[in-house]
């Protein structure tokens, strides 16, 4: 059987409620930090694709100019 002096070691309700709240505040801030991530993460996707398309495009008209360079000569 269980003695109220085994109890003395438990954790009261409050104490626990507490222990709760700093947890959760925890999970809170990393979930933040989670979610502002990823906002970089999409913003940084974006550049990388602009800057693609650009060097795409760059390829493209340095091709045609060595086209047009070519029938030059």
């Amino acid at each position: 059987f269980i003695k109220k002096e085994d109890l003395k070691d438990f954790a009261t309700k409050d104490e626990m409620n507490e222990k709760f709240d700093q947890v959760l505040t925890a999970v809170d801030n990393l979930a933040k930090s989670v979610k502002y991530f990823q906002a970089e993460m999409a913003a940084n996707q974006g550049a990388h694709d602009r800057m693609s398309d650009n060097i795409n495009n760059h390829e493209v008209r340095i091709k045609r100019l060595s086209r047009y360079a070519g029938d030059l000569t």
